[in-house]
């Protein structure tokens, strides 16, 4: 972190300081490294945890005005003033002061961080080592993304792209695995992303597909919101690879002949001037495997009727 001061990494219960478990960290002048365990019982100074220090540091540097500490904690310590860190995705939260605390004030009060702060939502358990896009580089491959999509610095923005089915796959294929594709300038804005099969019975002019905001031409995509093939969001893998026995269907033979790309894009800071190609990448397999991999959409409003409104593109 670019200061010298006390660096602040907490792990929230719903993405705010109330009911975070926070470590305080810093480095003084003398090179020695130091670490708080602390808890956030509001949008306050978080106070020192009661209970016991889990929060423990290993290693800590401060080199041209950098601060750069290393730490652990247990993923469980049942402590009632800790959050657990468990699979999936976490939600952090961070701030830091541009100097040390006092040890010798009471409370070892902290400066405050001002707008020094930010959130994120990360996976700090990881189930297994996803696979490289390396891994299928020699495999044939088909692509929806948008192009060159300029995101409004308005704070939500909901985007729709149809696709037809790649009619260059004269026989069937199956889709051994998939990379998602969010331009790395973007990481920060793309909320989530899903790739909609649309209904069989639909039809559209190939050289006229409808894009647009999602709410603006959802009586022309109404068919096309039922069945997620497959999402994305913060914290997700970029690259999922199918079980060794199925292929997700693409080309001849396979019912659906269009999809619909929806990224909500996040931007509470009205961040303008960015342009994003986000999107999915299928690689084909060479044969095709014993079973066929699909997904079912399971929610509360799993049926959806034609031309619904837009707040059902929020409840997926």
């Amino acid at each position: 972190m670019k200061t010298t001061g006390w660096i602040g990494l907490g792990i929230s219960p719903a993405g705010g300081m109330p009911g975070a478990d926070i470590a305080l960290a810093w480095v003084d002048q003398t090179g020695t490294a130091y670490i708080q365990d602390r808890y956030a019982c509001s949008y306050s100074r978080p106070i020192m945890d009661k209970n016991e220090v889990n929060w423990i540091v290993l290693q800590g540097r401060e080199v041209n005005g950098w601060t750069a500490i290393q730490f652990k904690r247990m993923f469980d310590t049942c402590d009632s003033m800790d959050v657990p860190i468990t699979f999936g995705t976490n939600k952090l939260i961070f701030a830091y002061g541009l100097v040390d605390p006092d040890l010798s004030q009471p409370n070892n009060d902290i400066t405050y961080h001002e707008n020094r702060r930010g959130s994120r939502t990360l996976p700090l358990r990881s189930y297994s080592n996803p696979p490289s896009a390396s891994e299928f580089a020699a495999f044939d491959s088909v692509e929806f993304r948008l192009d060159n999509y300029a995101v409004p610095s308005q704070e939500t923005t909901y985007y729709c792209k149809l696709f037809a089915a790649p009619t260059n796959l004269i026989t069937k294929r199956q889709a051994i695995a998939y990379e998602i594709l969010i331009d790395p300038a973007n990481l920060d804005i793309v909320h989530h992303l899903l790739l909609y099969e649309c209904d069989s019975t639909t039809d559209f002019h190939d050289t006229i597909l409808p894009e647009g905001l999602c709410d603006k031409i959802d009586t022309q995509v109404g068919m096309c919101i039922a069945n997620i093939a497959l999402g994305w969001a913060v914290g997700g893998n970029f690259i999922v690879e199918y079980p060794k026995e199925a292929g997700y269907p693409l080309g001849a033979n396979f019912s659906v002949a269009y999809y619909m790309i929806q990224v909500h894009y996040n931007n509470p800071q009205g961040i303008s001037n960015r342009v994003d190609s986000s999107g999915v990448r299928f690689f084909l397999g060479n044969t095709l495997r014993h079973h066929s991999a699909e997904s079912r959409t399971v929610q509360r409003r799993l049926i959806l009727s034609y031309g619904s409104d837009s707040s059902l593109y929020r409840n997926l």
